[in-house]
């Protein structure tokens, strides 16, 4: 699938071209997500996302992190992409993000897929306009606080995170599908 790719050239030549491998894995199991596999609950210990009374998704959370962690949906990983990305681009843009109750699911489904997608879209802009000068200096988020964390830590960290979350999501296709059988 890599083979033929340029060499990146630069260090955000780099970060595009782990990005760009990233989406691609993840892409893999968006293509192949069902409408039912959002909301299937794989144990009866989970944090999904549910309805609310004016008919918006919300996701269960706790301020502090319950021990054992619930398993997450499909669906709650998702969202969770849409807050932490939503809320990096918007540091990386300068602007101030959405609080996390803000931060709106659009549903399962091909809504979801082309949500995560347009963040994608949002964050291709974030990188293409990057120079490598730009990577040396203080990072916005998730670090802002720490003037050792720069712009290159943040995008490691944005394809790190989205390693992870790729993996549990298509882990919980996975499963869903073989559970069916």
């Amino acid at each position: 699938m890599w083979q033929g790719v340029p060499v990146p050239t630069s260090r955000c030549d780099l970060m595009r071209w782990q990005f760009d491998l990233t989406w691609s894995l993840f892409e893999f199991h968006l293509e192949r997500l069902e409408p039912e596999d959002f909301l299937w609950e794989p144990v009866p210990y989970c944090w999904t996302l549910r309805r609310g009374a004016d008919g918006e998704w919300a996701p269960d959370w706790a301020e502090t992190e319950p021990d054992p962690v619930p398993v997450p949906t499909i669906a709650w990983v998702g969202w969770h992409i849409g807050w932490w990305w939503t809320t990096t681009i918007d540091h990386a843009r300068g602007r101030t993000p959405p609080d996390r109750t803000e931060v709106g699911w659009p549903g399962g489904g091909p809504a979801a897929v082309e949500w995560l997608r347009g963040l994608r879209a949002r964050w291709l802009e974030v990188l293409d306009g990057l120079s490598d000068a730009d990577l040396d200096a203080p990072a916005p988020f998730p670090w802002q606080d720490d003037p050792d964390k720069t712009v290159a830590h943040m995008l490691a960290w944005v394809n790190a995170e989205l390693m992870k979350n790729a993996a549990e999501i298509g882990q919980l296709r996975l499963l869903r599908a073989a559970s069916a059988r």
